[in-house]
């Protein structure tokens, strides 16, 4: 996420009311999650296994809960709580916007595009040409849809990432300021729904096809022409590459990768990253070729115990 404008690191330090070490003047110019950040940006960490992570990333700051040594050109903003401040910064930049009219007027909608009745679409929301927007789908800010795509009634596109710190008093939500974009000639089922990045962008790339009740987690990018079926559930954080297949009632851990033109079969979980090319089934996950020998050889164990037994 970019900010509007460039803000020094003391302006941000001030926002947050945090120390900091490094030069004062420092450009900041956004934040970002330690997958996607970039020069520039501010990565937050608070758990010590992660330090090195955090300052060996492209993040120029670090916004941590500890003084350590600050790599060369890189600068740290010094936090009692990192996740509560990074909260901070994201409602400074990115506030909740309410919107009292069904369609907002800072949406942009292209030429021959359809929007159907009870359709909720929110603030600077961009549409393409030739779509068709089908009743009851809600929209969030921000939200990017090319040209010649159809979304289905009740999707909602642009909700909240499920990510939160387990805190005493309860469970505390990283607040999402990312957003949703839908490349052109995509489709999508009815009652799908596609949750924002938390700083970056959750993408659908061109010429996929998503069928009903899918789940599509915060920053997961989608490649070209894959195809998803129904029930399919796929966390935050994934890249699902080119021409990939998945089968109804897959489910997916975090931060995984799938391969171009991999083919999931239904109800497996992909609880690692697969290579691209081959057929996969079960869990935990394995080659389906390999899975469903393993699964016919358990079949013949009651005779194989029949036969011991007989000896």
């Amino acid at each position: 996420m970019k900010f509007p404008n460039p803000h020094t690191l003391e302006q941000i330090a001030k926002l947050i009311d945090c120390q900091f070490v490094g030069d004062s003047d420092i450009m900041v110019l956004g934040m970002n999650e330690i997958h996607v950040v970039e020069p520039g940006d501010i990565v937050f960490v608070d758990h010590p296994k992660y330090y090195d992570k955090a300052l060996q990333s492209s993040a120029t700051i670090v916004l941590i809960n500890k003084a350590v040594d600050c790599p060369e050109g890189k600068a740290l903003l010094i936090s009692e709580d990192p996740f509560r401040d990074f909260n901070k910064l994201t409602n400074h930049f990115k506030p909740f916007k309410s919107s009292s009219v069904s369609i907002s007027a800072s949406a942009i909608i292209g030429e021959n595009t359809i929007i159907q009745p009870n359709c909720f679409i929110g603030n600077n929301v961009t549409i393409g040409d030739n779509c068709v927007i089908h009743s009851n789908v809600s929209i969030y800010d921000d939200t990017v849809i090319g040209n010649n795509v159809t979304i289905h009634a009740g999707c909602v596109l642009g909700a909240s990432a499920f990510y939160y710190k387990n805190r005493p008093e309860g469970f505390d939500q990283l607040q999402s300021g990312g957003r949703v974009v839908i490349k052109d000639n995509v489709d999508i089922g009815a009652l799908c729904t596609i949750d924002k990045g938390v700083t970056g962008d959750t993408i659908i790339g061109e010429g996929s096809k998503l069928d009903n009740q899918i789940q599509v987690g915060h920053d997961t990018v989608i490649g070209k022409k894959c195809l998803i079926a129904s029930q399919t559930g796929i966390a935050g954080c994934c890249i699902i590459e080119d021409e990939v297949t998945l089968w109804g009632q897959v489910g997916t851990t975090s931060g995984i990768t799938i391969g171009k033109k991999a083919n999931v079969l239904g109800q497996t979980g992909v609880t690692k990253s697969i290579e691209g090319g081959k057929s996969y089934f079960g869990t935990p996950i394995e080659e389906s070729r390999v899975k469903l020998k393993e699964l016919a050889y358990i079949k013949k164990i009651p005779e194989i115990i029949d036969q011991l037994k007989n000896k």
